[in-house]
C-alpha cells in the first residue's frame, strides 16, 4: 500500500465515521445518562463490532453472509428490534432531568459495552460496504494482513475519536439539560431517532434484491 493510497483511505474514513448514525446516538445517550466513561465503553463495543465486520469482509465471510438471504434478514431484524427497543425505552423514560451520579457512571459498563456492540453489529449493510471498500485500497501484490492491520487501525482511530467527540459535546450541554423537563424532551427526540433508524434499517435489502 502506497502512502497516497493510505491518504485516500484516511480521507474516506474521516468522512465516513463523522456521519451521525445509531452508534453516535447511543454514544450521546450514554454520555448524558452515565458520563464519559460509560460513553467510552459503549463506543468501544460499537467499534469492536464494526471491526469484526471488517474482518469478516476481509476474509471473505462477508460475501457468504451477504449471499444468504436468511442470514442477512436475521441480522437486519435483530438490529431493527434492538433499535426500536432503545427508542421506546427512551420515550417511556420518566427522567425529568439528567443527573450523572456515581451510581449511573458505574452501572454495568459490561452491559453498556455489549449494548454498543449490538448497535454496531445491527446493520448488515456494513458488511456489504466493507466488502466493496477494501479491494479499492489493497494491493494484492503486497502482504495482505499488514495492509489489513493498517486499514483497521485507521478506522478504529477515527471511529472512536468521532464517537467520543460527540459524547464530549453532549456532556458540555449537560448543565442546560439538567434543568427540569429538558431530559424528557431530549429522550423523546432521541427515542424517535432510534425508532427512525430502525425503520430505515428495516427497508434495507441485499445488493442483489
Amino acid at each position: 500500500m502506497t502512502l497516497e493510497t493510505w491518504a485516500y483511505y484516511l480521507l474516506t474514513m474521516l468522512l465516513l465515521t463523522s456521519t451521525p448514525g445509531p452508534s453516535v446516538l447511543f454514544s450521546v445517550s450514554n454520555s448524558l445518562n452515565g458520563g464519559m466513561k460509560k460513553a467510552f465503553f459503549g463506543a468501544l463495543g460499537g467499534t469492536t463490532a464494526i471491526t469484526g465486520i471488517m474482518t469478516l469482509s476481509f476474509t471473505g465471510m462477508g460475501v457468504i453472509i451477504m449471499a444468504s438471504e436468511m442470514m442477512f434478514n436475521i441480522i437486519k431484524w435483530l438490529g431493527v428490534a434492538y433499535l426500536v427497543y432503545l427508542g421506546i425505552s427512551a420515550i417511556l423514560s420518566k427522567d425529568e432531568s439528567y443527573q450523572v451520579t456515581n451510581e449511573n457512571q458505574q452501572k454495568s459498563y459490561y452491559s453498556t459495552f455489549w449494548s454498543g456492540f449490538i448497535v454496531g453489529a445491527s446493520n448488515p449493510k456494513a458488511i456489504l460496504f466493507f466488502t466493496a471498500l477494501f479491494p479499492q485500497f489493497i494491493d494484492p501484490s503486497a502482504p495482505l494482513w499488514e495492509q489489513f492491520i493498517i486499514l483497521s487501525i485507521t478506522f478504529i482511530f477515527f471511529e472512536m475519536s468521532w464517537l467520543m467527540i460527540y459524547a464530549y459535546s453532549a456532556s458540555k450541554a449537560l448543565p442546560w439539560l439538567q434543568q427540569k423537563g429538558r431530559a424528557k424532551m431530549v429522550n423523546r427526540i432521541t427515542g424517535g431517532l432510534f425508532i427512525g433508524a430502525g425503520a430505515i434499517l428495516a427497508t434495507t435489502s441485499r445488493a442483489s434484491d
